[in-house]
């Protein structure tokens, strides 16, 4: 039985049809979690004059804040790449953290990015003195690989 021109036809775009299924199967499949506020909103808060009220209500309260009742507003943002079968990567993390001074005034706003798996700031709006060691998000993220087998015991 000799096969003809359609026959040929058909059988070419099933096997077009199916690779482009199998090709789709491996496109990067991108998830976002968390919220950071968008730069124009962020710009509309004024280091030293606005308080805890007014950027609640100028970029919204988040999801997570300070231990401490004075401590800061933390927002979190992170991308996840998913190719076909493999386990979820992180490609990106950003962390805006804003903090305050014991009578609520904003003191300072940060960036914090990942570059290499090291916590690096990206961008700082301070009113007078250096960033202090000190804040909640610094000791947090300073323990992170400290922790050895004699911390463990109790």
């Amino acid at each position: 039985m000799r096969s003809t021109g359609r026959t040929n036809a058909t059988r070419a775009g099933a096997i077009l049809l199916g690779a482009a299924l199998i090709l789709g199967g491996c496109a990067p499949q991108y998830q976002n979690h968390g919220y950071i506020p968008p730069a124009d909103l962020l710009e509309q808060i004024t280091v030293g004059v606005d308080t805890r009220d007014t950027v609640a209500a100028t970029v919204g309260v988040p999801a997570s804040a300070g231990v401490l009742d004075n401590s800061g507003y933390y927002y979190v943002r992170s991308r996840r790449k998913t190719v076909a079968f493999f386990a979820p990567q992180e490609v990106e993390r950003e962390v805006l953290a804003i903090s305050f001074t014991e009578n609520g005034v904003v003191q300072n706003i940060e960036r914090f990015g990942l570059d290499r798996g090291r916590v690096v700031p990206i961008s700082r709006r301070v009113t007078s003195s250096p960033v202090s060691n000190t804040s909640f998000l610094r000791q947090l993220l300073g323990n992170i690989g400290r922790i050895g087998p004699s911390g463990l015991s109790g």
